[in-house]
């Protein structure tokens, strides 16, 4: 087998994680040191990070004040400089580093470069706990379009992504104007860069093992959902809270050319062997 041939055959993966586990040095070496055995096995990865703990600790520090409708932040201008320079600073050198330190050789890259992430402002839309009216989210970006160039120029180089979630909108309507840069919510850049690379696998990490019979009791994990599964587990009220939209976002990129999408824990060796096993350590969900 020549080297496009193994390219070719070489498993894609999206890996989707929050800013708490970037601030927990021990856990990210963890999953970090999956992601560098599945590498090795010829696995490739983008890996896509949020902030949130990272950026409300700099709003602080700052004396701006963090707003959020239904669990998430709205973003003003001053808002925006603080993810620009925790997502795209901080954190994202901080997985790098992280990332270097188990061997892989990965490059710390924004959505804004290339551009990978095109998006536009999104309207105001009415949210879970947000009341009755439409919430205008500010420069919060809607993903538009993904543009897997660099991402597979990089992966050519034998080099793993480390992406941030800002987009841009680079259309410039006025003379001497700077192009948009937007706000993103992780889960939704993961999920759209998954759709667009047609990924074997998405991996969203969460606070929790899994999909949960019982929220409060980690022993329910449901191993395996399919996509008419999940929705009636939705319907039956089994899915609740913050876990319905991850698993409606889920069911999109299903729909959408990802193989499989993996919801998972932090913990040692998950992602290794639900690479392997869906199910094995988190809750796999699979087109019908």
């Amino acid at each position: 087998m020549n080297s496009a041939q193994a390219q070719a055959k070489a498993p894609r993966a999206v890996l989707k994680f929050g800013g708490e586990v970037v601030a927990d040095a021990d856990k990210l070496a963890a999953v970090l040191g999956d992601v560098a055995r599945l590498v090795a096995e010829g696995w490739r990865f983008v890996l896509c990070h949020g902030g949130g703990p990272q950026a409300n600790a700099l709003s602080a520090a700052m004396g701006l004040e963090t707003t959020k409708v239904g669990g998430r932040r709205v973003t003003d201008e001053a808002t925006l400089r603080v993810m620009k320079a925790t997502l795209a600073g901080e954190v994202n050198v901080d997985v790098v580093a992280a990332a270097a330190g188990q061997g892989l050789r990965a490059v710390g890259i924004s959505g804004v470069s290339g551009p990978t992430v095109v998006a536009s402002r999104r309207p105001a839309v009415v949210v879970a706990g947000g009341g009755p009216d439409p919430v205008d989210f500010g420069l919060v970006g809607r993903v538009d379009q993904i543009d897997t160039a660099l991402i597979e120029c990089l992966w050519a180089g034998g080099f793993v992504p480390v992406l941030n979630t800002l987009g841009i909108d680079p259309e410039l309507r006025d003379p001497g104007e700077r192009a948009r840069i937007y706000n993103i919510n992780a889960d939704t850049v993961a999920c759209a860069v998954a759709s667009a690379l047609e990924a074997e696998h998405l991996f969203l990490m969460t606070g929790v093992p899994g999909v949960l019979r019982d929220k409060d009791d980690p022993a329910t994990r449901i191993a395996r959902l399919d996509a008419n599964e999940a929705r009636l587990a939705i319907e039956q009220g089994v899915i609740v809270g913050g876990m319905i939209p991850k698993v409606e976002e889920a069911l999109t990129q299903l729909g959408a050319g990802v193989g499989a999408v993996h919801i998972l824990g932090a913990q040692k060796g998950a992602i290794e062997a639900e690479a392997h096993e869906g199910g094995s350590r988190g809750t796999v969900l699979v087109p019908a």
